[in-house]
């Protein structure tokens, strides 16, 4: 397939080449891969780092006083400085390698449970992935704390006049994401921890979905905490980030017990190292934070701001085309958002749509999204979702238009 476009300042031809999963084909049609807002692909650039590592210092870090533990502990910590500046936090300290986003909002989770008393209150969006709805809903559970919803609107926002309802002297926690994994909104989250601040509570924010799109500036935010994956900003799976503001992560007790979390055990007592080591029991996915870093540093060689504006190019020309097809309802119309669409045709079912497609070669995700209480708000089992990173074509839009309407075809 010729890819036609070049956005100005923009190659998106020699930024396919550094993908190699995308000269692949699936049941004879060249791959067209809409699924990114489940993971990004991979370039090249971070493929070659990981092999690299593996090849030639693959060794446990920081205690190791051999050649290749130094070596690997020095690339895995300069990999902390690279995220720390990617998202201006003021200390390297702050930023907590995890598993990914689950994993760092599981860990904040169990640090306020020793803090949060019965009848304090703490809020979530109705727009959030289940990863930032279940761990809240077990601290209420053991701590007697109330939860309470910022509803949403049927374009995909938050009422955010509704949301200033619900503060109050009681309220300690407020959760959202940054972008919506199932709509693609953007939250206005700079004016939500404004007003949480007004009346003392502490945020978390989900930037999963974001990070791939957004650079966010933790410091401008003033955010207490953020959380992200690596496998959705072109870099592996199982690892992630959780920033944490120096006097929260000093406060919150460690997540975990074992190696390299302590300072001094024994059998009467033990002490804990200082951060960010407290929060990083046990021999962590060294690889994987090294990764992550050659990750951020590909995005950035690339620049936010192009890839945003050729992403937001590539969701208008999808919109425009998809709304051309009678009978589909798109879900989540907010002026803010990134470029991901959710929809459905008619009465046919997702999951059958998204099938067919695939044998078309076409990856698109079908079902709620993790996002089940939006589905229910729209009174819909799920949706087709198609979701676009800097990769994409407006060449693999049309064919994706094409297939879409075969299969409506064959189904109706």
């Amino acid at each position: 397939m010729k890819i036609k476009e070049q956005h100005i300042g923009f190659n998106v031809e020699a930024i396919r080449k550094d993908f190699p999963i995308l000269k692949r084909k699936i049941n004879g049609k060249p791959l067209i891969y809409f699924d990114n807002a489940a993971t990004s692909q991979t370039p090249q650039q971070v493929i070659d780092v990981i092999v690299d590592y593996y090849s030639n210092y693959n060794a446990n870090i920081h205690r190791g006083v051999h050649s290749l533990s130094q070596e690997a502990t020095d690339a895995y910590e300069l990999a902390r400085h690279k995220i720390q500046k990617h998202f201006n936090a003021a200390y390297s300290h702050e930023i907590i390698f995890t598993a990914g986003t689950t994993h760092g909002i599981n860990l904040v989770a169990n640090g306020f449970a020793s803090l949060i008393k019965e009848n304090d209150e703490v809020i979530v969006s109705a727009l959030e992935h289940h990863s930032n709805i279940v761990p809240w809903q077990m601290l209420c559970e053991r701590t007697g704390a109330k939860l309470h919803v910022i509803p949403m609107n049927q374009e995909g926002d938050l009422e955010l006049s509704k949301y200033e309802a619900l503060l109050n002297s009681k309220t300690k926690l407020v959760f959202v994401n940054h972008v919506s994994n199932a709509l693609g909104t953007i939250n206005p989250i700079k004016s939500i921890i404004e007003k949480a601040h007004d009346v003392g509570a502490a945020v978390l924010v989900d930037g999963a979905q974001s990070c791939p799109h957004i650079k966010p500036d933790v410091k401008d935010l003033d955010v207490d905490f953020y959380v992200c994956s690596a496998h959705k900003i072109c870099g592996p799976t199982g690892v992630g980030m959780l920033y944490g503001k120096e006097k929260w992560l000093k406060t919150l007790p460690p997540y975990q017990g074992g190696g390299e979390m302590i300072s001094e055990v024994t059998f009467e007592k033990t002490t804990y190292a200082d951060l960010p080591h407290k929060f990083e029991a046990g021999t962590p996915n060294v690889c994987g934070g090294i990764a992550f870093g050659a990750a951020l540093d590909y995005m950035n060689a690339i620049g936010f701001d192009a890839i945003a504006s050729y992403e937001n190019e590539l969701l208008n020309y999808a919109t425009d085309k998809l709304l051309e097809i009678e009978g589909l309802k798109i879900y989540g119309t907010s002026k803010q958002k990134t470029s991901v669409i959710s929809f459905n045709v008619g009465n046919i079912h997702p999951y059958d749509i998204g099938t067919l497609l695939d044998k078309m070669g076409i990856a698109v995700r079908t079902g709620h999204h993790c996002a089940q209480p939006i589905m229910d708000y729209y009174q819909i089992p799920g949706t087709i979702r198609a979701s676009f990173m800097f990769y994409n074509t407006k060449d693999e839009i049309d064919v994706f238009i094409s297939s879409l309407k075969k299969a409506i075809v064959m189904l109706s």
